[in-house]
């Protein structure tokens, strides 16, 4: 598939994240695309559902199974804005989807290809085809505002380096 073809999908998987920030949530959105065509789309609601397991990306492939009939989502392709972590990754597999795309990575809990490669694990019985950095630094501002948000600035501080993502610490991703 084209670069332009992955970007208007993702750019669609960040419009679904921003749908989290109205309940407090990790902006995370994901897309689940087959023959051209949205199957299904999730935004995070571990927040509003009190459920630790509804990521983007499981709601997603949940709606997606519902719609296509069937666990299995071959011909499927995941667009999801920050990379899966390891429970998210395993569902990937699991649904034997052939294709991940994500935008930002999570050096401190990815695994498709940052901190862990799940998703290509080549132990398992299925591995999937990644295409990373899609849209990157744009799902990666949704992250860090969302992220810088919620920190206290330090005393005195008026917009200086304090608080921008270069001093920023990584948390769920390195990205806010």
């Amino acid at each position: 598939m084209s670069q332009l073809t992955h970007k208007v999908w993702m750019d669609r998987a960040l419009a679904e994240a921003k749908l989290a920030l109205a309940h407090d949530d990790v902006p995370v959105g994901a897309v689940v695309v087959r023959g051209g065509r949205v199957v299904a789309q999730a935004h995070n609601r571990r927040e509003v559902d009190s459920d630790p397991t509804a990521h983007a990306e499981v709601l997603a492939l949940r709606a997606a199974a519902r719609a296509l009939g069937s666990w299995r989502l071959d011909g499927c392709s995941l667009y999801v804005t920050l990379e899966p972590c390891t429970m998210c990754a395993g569902a990937v597999v699991l649904a034997r989807l052939p294709e991940l795309v994500y935008g930002a990575a999570d050096p401190k809990a990815g695994a498709a290809g940052s901190l862990f490669d799940l998703v290509r694990e080549p132990r398992l019985n299925h591995r999937v085809q990644v295409v990373t950095g899609v849209l990157a630094e744009e799902c990666g501002a949704v992250l860090r505002t969302f992220f810088q948000s919620r920190r206290p600035q330090p005393a005195g501080c008026r917009g200086g380096a304090a608080g921008t993502a270069a001093t920023l610490p990584a948390t769920r991703g390195g990205v806010a």
